[in-house]
């Protein structure tokens, strides 16, 4: 059994002992996160929703929080002595997905 979730404005395909990485949650490591927002289930019989589908939940619990790899981001006009560079790194949350409520 599968689900597409929509979390953090991205869609991710889950099952059951699969690892997402998402965008930052406000959880704890080991706190078990539930997402409603569950777009479609499919696996023995293929719900669909309009947009959601009613009554189905995925559950997962918080592995890590972290920071992505630092991208840098450099704007430069040419000629003009015009140089800026700034570094980010994304902030996410891993998650391993311990249950589908269908």
């Amino acid at each position: 059994m599968y689900a597409i979730i929509e979390t953090g404005g991205k869609q991710a395909k889950v099952s059951e002992g699969s690892t997402i990485y998402v965008e930052k949650l406000d959880a704890e490591v080991d706190d078990t996160v539930t997402f409603d927002k569950v777009l479609l289930v499919g696996g023995e019989n293929l719900q669909i929703g309009n947009p959601y589908v009613e009554g189905v939940t995925v559950e997962g619990k918080v592995e890590k929080q972290g920071k992505q790899r630092k991208i840098i981001v450099f704007k430069m006009k040419p000629k003009k002595k015009y140089r800026r560079k700034q570094g980010h790194r994304q902030p996410y949350t891993k998650l391993t997905i311990t249950k589908i409520n269908a």
